[in-house]
């Protein structure tokens, strides 16, 4: 049998939306704050690796200020394809952005500081990230948006960048690794980059509308395990009128 293409009602579609304006106030906020003390911190602590975190928070705040923008207009899907692109060059900008300050630390061989509220910060970020990546995608997928599915990727890669920024700082802090989070945070630059053209071709990974209780894909929080691209809907087999007027006897 043909899948159906399954469409949330009008009411669940309003309630939708409202979660994923709400669920980009939420990662405006808590970004804005990520932003101010990752820069000041790494300022204090000379950390190259916290000031390239806290441009990522501004990064991330543009992103979640685009989607902010789609789901604004009564009709969002219209403003789908411009909200793609922008998230897509919020992507790039990261990337880029991560990857100069590595380079930038690895050449250098700068030593930073032992930062206590960096550490603090990376910790919040981790356990916080996660959690409203899940969200964003939940809702984004169930509603059918390629960009609110792309924005929770970003914030899951801020999640991976979080992670990456407390190892470093801890290696740094115990151990004097000054280039441990530099060479991880090279490889986030990368994923950034490929999230960034899957973006940019508005391939947001299985963003069709799916009910609640379907099935999470196996995998490692990459959303495109085992889904398919929606097929329309299969239509009855009607007669093929002209086949029976030629093969009817005229009266």
């Amino acid at each position: 049998m043909t899948a159906l293409r399954l469409v949330p009602d009008p009411a669940r579609h309003a309630v939708l939306s409202r979660r994923i304006r709400l669920l980009a106030a939420a990662t405006i906020s808590y970004n804005v704050i990520e932003a101010i003390v990752a820069l000041w911190a790494g300022g204090v602590a000379d950390s190259s690796a916290l000031i390239g975190f806290g441009l990522d928070s501004v990064i991330e705040v543009a992103s979640a200020v685009a989607l902010s923008w789609q789901f604004s207009a009564k009709d969002p899907e219209r403003r789908e394809h411009l909200t793609l692109r922008i998230i897509a060059i919020s992507f790039f900008a990261l990337a880029a952005f991560v990857a100069f300050d590595s380079v930038t630390s690895l050449a250098g061989g700068g030593e930073a500081q032992h930062s206590t509220p960096g550490i603090v910060i990376a910790a919040f970020s981790l356990a916080i990230m996660p959690v409203l990546s899940w969200l964003q995608r939940r809702a984004g997928r169930e509603f059918g948006s390629r960009t609110a599915v792309a924005d929770s990727k970003q914030t899951l890669l801020c999640t991976y960048l979080s992670a990456v920024l407390l190892l470093g700082l801890v290696l740094n802090s115990t151990l004097g690794w000054w280039w441990a989070d530099a060479g991880a945070a090279l490889v986030i630059a990368v994923i950034a980059v490929r999230e960034g053209i899957n973006a940019w071709q508005g391939d947001a990974c299985c963003a069709v509308p799916r009910p609640l209780d379907a099935a999470e894909p196996d995998g490692d929080g990459d959303c495109c395990g085992g889904c398919a691209p929606p097929a329309a809907p299969s239509l009855p087999t009607e007669p093929d009128l002209h086949h029976n007027q030629e093969s009817s006897p005229h009266p």
